[in-house]
């Protein structure tokens, strides 16, 4: 299917690794124009190059500027004041004991998992409008439907962002302009690798034995009983970032391989 993103400019926050990165590399194989993003130039430049490695002819920038603060969204919309398509990707999790989560953790992990998606999208959307087209999409998680006890902050964020890109869909009414919300499930992604093999060298066992134990005690509900790769996930977001997508808004749409139980 021809997706029709040529020449069209998307934004995809968080990008230097994981989804992110898979999200990147399939709207640059769809011929749009891509920002890479990260905190670091290091990283962002490594990510691009391992983008071109595949598609030598992807059009990619960078901008290394950390989202999570009011400032470094303002650095970035200076420099990149319109895009057609806003990835909001970036996001932190930690797990840690209720009771152990100060007061300074819940607002950092607002500011970086949902506030940087309200400040990017409020100037963006000006844009969009403007051309009467745009597609903005948060990635938020099965966390945000089902909250997991050993990260409970982090859950919050992610329900926020459902309602989040809800509430702005509900704004959009009648225009060419879509807000969606695409919920993954366990994905191998850096950081999920780096739990595995911490978990593994902790407990004195393979990697395997580590992750066939997550499914069965921590997401038994799962249907594909394995960690979704990044270009799954990827797959999804891109389409619902195309004009062919037109008919999705105000969704969240669920690539959790069957862990959410609830119909719909």
């Amino acid at each position: 299917m021809n997706l029709d993103l040529k020449d069209k400019v998307a934004l995809v926050t968080g990008s230097t690794a994981g989804i992110g990165l898979a999200i990147v590399e399939a709207l640059a194989s769809e011929g749009a124009e891509v920002i890479v993003n990260g905190r670091s130039k290091e990283r962002v430049d490594a990510a691009i190059a391992a983008v071109r490695r595949k598609q030598p002819d992807a059009k990619l920038r960078g901008a290394a500027i950390d989202l999570g603060t009011s400032e470094g969204v303002s650095a970035l919309i200076q420099s990149i004041p319109r895009v057609d398509i806003l990835v909001n990707n970036l996001g932190i999790f930690e797990a840690k004991p209720f009771e152990a989560i100060a007061d300074a953790e819940w607002m950092r992990f607002f500011d970086v998992n949902v506030m940087s998606g309200v400040r990017l999208s409020r100037h963006y959307l000006q844009g969009m409008r403007e051309t009467n087209w745009g597609r903005i999409v948060f990635i938020s998680s099965e966390s945000g439907v089902q909250i997991p006890v050993e990260m409970i902050h982090y859950g919050v964020t992610k329900t926020a962002q459902i309602a989040l890109s809800r509430g702005i869909a509900e704004s959009l009414s009648g225009t060419n302009i879509t807000s969606n919300c695409v919920l993954p499930g366990p994905t191998r992604t850096e950081g999920v690798e780096d739990f595995l093999k911490g978990l593994a060298k902790q407990q004195g066992v393979d990697q395997a034995s580590v992750e066939r134990e997550f499914f069965k005690s921590a997401r038994p509900s799962s249907l594909i009983q394995r960690f979704a790769e990044p270009a799954e996930v990827a797959a999804l977001v891109t389409f619902v970032c195309s004009p062919q997508s037109s008919g999705i808004n105000g969704s969240a749409l669920r690539v959790d391989g069957g862990v959410v139980r609830a119909i719909p």
